[in-house]
């Protein structure tokens, strides 16, 4: 069954294959040597996120979710070179930028998302440690900082909470007792794709304060025949179950909240659309040579 709420079997076929392809010649790409010394760090962080676009692509799709570790590798390779390449091109104050959950909120949900998605799919120790190293950051937010103390429990805890609107939601189920935790937690879902919109602020003035809502929002809205659409999933709300074992009962059948990627065995949590009650293609075609390369197994 189709997951995501947008999209029919034709769309999820086609946009599943397209990036498929892309990530074999973006590989293909960087193990050549670089056309522009200068962009080639930022192509190779356009790779890593293009894995992690796939992977929550193919779970909107309906793809079985012991499929989609498959891309982690690929997706820490593409980031690792990404990094040893920027150290000679980026400045200290585009490094910051570009890393620091204080000044990048975009920075702050994709770790989320991957600390949640490492989580769930429970990737490997090594895949896992090379995760943090990349992710960095340590000891500066109380919430994803205990995220990832839960399976790195050596991991420094920040106090603050750096994105208040909307993780403060988040947090206070964490914190909650137990009988309450599953209505704080589906208030935090039902509340995440509204809320996630003005987490960032931008400017000084307190009259003219404005917001920077993710770079992936509007995607489905613009674009979506081209393919950009990968799902609007609250990963963080299932990274927050996974991590301290929060009853998420309340939480299955909403629209934002991928509760399969915590049920790999089904049945899914999701409602069964009248209009994609097709199952998805899967490409069987050199299935073995296929995932091979995309592995980078030669």
């Amino acid at each position: 069954m189709i997951r995501a709420p947008l999209g029919n079997v034709s769309y999820w076929n086609q946009v599943v294959e397209d990036n498929d392809g892309y990530l074999l010649e973006s590989q293909r790409i960087m193990r050549e040597p670089a056309g522009n010394p200068d962009y080639a760090p930022q192509y190779a962080f356009n790779t890593a996120k293009k894995h992690w676009h796939q992977i929550l692509r193919r779970y909107s799709a309906g793809n079985p979710i012991a499929d989609l570790s498959r891309y982690f590798p690929g997706l820490l390779d593409a980031w690792e070179e990404a990094e040893r390449l920027g150290a000679s091109v980026w400045t200290p104050e585009q490094q910051f930028t570009r890393h620091s959950w204080r000044v990048n909120y975009d920075h702050y949900i994709v770790c989320f998302w991957l600390v949640g998605l490492g989580l769930a799919l429970e990737i490997p120790d090594d895949q896992w440690r090379r995760l943090l190293a990349l992710i960095g950051n340590e000891g500066e937010d109380v919430l994803l900082d205990r995220v990832i103390a839960s399976r790195s429990p050596e991991r420094k805890v920040g106090a603050v909470l750096l994105y208040p609107k909307p993780y403060g939601r988040l947090l206070a189920a964490v914190d909650a007792p137990v009988e309450t935790q599953a209505s704080k937690l589906e208030a935090f879902v039902s509340h995440w794709y509204q809320e996630v919109r003005t987490g960032a602020k931008s400017g000084s003035d307190p009259q003219a304060v404005s917001y920077k809502h993710p770079y992936w929002y509007t995607y489905g809205d613009e674009n979506f025949e081209g393919g950009a659409y990968f799902g609007r999933w609250c990963v963080e709300a299932v990274a927050a179950v996974k991590a301290f074992g929060l009853d998420d009962s309340q939480c299955l059948g909403l629209e934002h909240y991928p509760g399969d990627l915590l049920r790999p065995d089904g049945p899914s949590t999701h409602p069964l659309r009248q209009d994609a009650e097709a199952p998805i293609a899967v490409v069987v075609e050199n299935k073995v040579g296929f995932w091979s390369k995309l592995l980078g197994r030669r």
